[in-house]
């Protein structure tokens, strides 16, 4: 590993929230939830007054009311979301380009060598934290280490408005103390998988073998593995290469007849003809996803020799994939449409990119300014 590596990672706090509660004074100090309020509705960003009721993101509003009576429902400004984090990207750019989005409110940022010559990341991350307030009148949460999983999991460690450094003489000590549901990558049905193997922190995990951990969980078992040991020697990437396209949409009403299955298709295949235009991404696979009442998924997949451009195209194979599916009664909650497999793909060359929700916990530890 390159413990001489000095690696940023930079949070908004409780980011879509943020903003309304920003830009509308009424909601401030009360329990605001981002998204749509309706039947299928899902919350995209719940305020941290939200969550001391258990509200967070990715959750049924309905859900969320009823565990929150009180809570706001706000529709999301998403232009407005993106206007702030390209705001917040320009100040980041002011100390290095090399910076990878992970979304419109995280990055990661290598400052190992950075434009205004500061030799401690920590004061950068200072810097940059306080700017982001200055300069648009959020609060931001950063970590910083010799590398990103360290790094992502400080920024998390203080929220909000935190600030952490994990320094490498100190990392194993702190990734053995680590739960398990903390570390990156590791999500809910990962987390009781682990625990079923014994598994509750990064010591416990440290003594699994690796041919035990890839055995587990494949390719994410050697990240497990060195991540349990300090080490994630993946760069900062600034660019990525697309390997889809895609669309879907959640129906307030289940689908139930030929006629509405074949109307829906039809306009997503339009929505995703859209989508290929704008990301000027070209594919040959089109995959149909269906989401049943039940919340049962499956997908079908077909590839074309030539590369899929047109509604000509593309609608009657979404057609013929949908007739593969076996309804058996079951009525349709979700449809989606993508198009992959581009010209070049080489899945094994990309960088592992995924967001989790984290569990927030104190654990002692000091921090060093490096």
């Amino acid at each position: 590993m390159d413990i001489k590596r000095k690696i940023i990672h930079v949070d908004m706090d409780q980011f879509f929230a943020a903003v309304e509660q920003r830009d509308n004074p009424e909601l401030r100090g009360l329990p605001v939830a981002v998204g749509h309020d309706g039947e299928r509705g899902v919350v995209a960003t719940a305020s941290y007054e939200a969550r001391k009721f258990g509200v967070h993101s990715a959750q049924s509003i309905q859900v969320a009311k009823r565990l929150c009576p009180n809570l706001i429902i706000v529709p999301g400004h998403y232009e407005k979301y993106k206007e702030v984090s390209r705001q917040i990207r320009a100040i980041m750019l002011d100390y290095t380009d090399v910076i990878e989005p992970l979304s419109l409110d995280e990055a990661f940022l290598d400052v190992t060598e950075n434009k205004k010559g500061i030799a401690l990341a920590v004061e950068i991350a200072k810097d940059i934290k306080r700017r982001i307030v200055e300069e648009t009148g959020l609060t931001a949460s950063a970590g910083v280490s010799y590398c990103k999983f360290l790094a992502k999991v400080a920024s998390d460690y203080r929220k909000p408005n935190g600030l952490c450094t994990i320094h490498p003489d100190r990392a194993l000590d702190f990734i053995a103390r680590l739960p398990i549901e903390q570390f990156w990558l590791v999500g809910k049905k990962t987390a009781e998988r682990m625990h079923h193997m014994g598994i509750y922190n990064g010591a416990q995990l440290r003594d699994y073998s690796l041919q035990g951990l890839t055995a587990a969980f494949g390719k994410a078992g050697r990240l497990f593995y060195d991540f349990a040991r300090g080490i994630d020697n993946r760069p900062v990437v600034t660019e990525w290469v697309r390997k889809s396209v895609g669309c879907e949409r959640t129906y307030e009403h289940d689908l139930n007849t030929s006629a509405a299955f074949t109307i829906e298709i039809y306009h997503l295949v339009l929505e995703l003809l859209e989508r290929l235009r704008h990301a000027q991404f070209q594919g040959h696979t089109l995959t149909l996803k269906v989401k049943f009442q039940d919340f049962t998924q499956i997908t079908r997949s077909a590839t074309s020799a030539d590369i899929l451009l047109t509604k000509e195209q593309i609608l009657p194979l979404a057609k013929q994939l949908f007739q593969k599916v076996e309804l058996g009664g079951h009525t349709i909650r979700l449809l989606g449409l993508s198009v992959s497999n581009p010209l070049s793909s080489d899945e094994d060359d990309m960088p592992v990119r995924q967001h989790e929700e984290w569990v927030d916990q104190w654990l002692p530890f000091e921090d060093v300014e490096w």
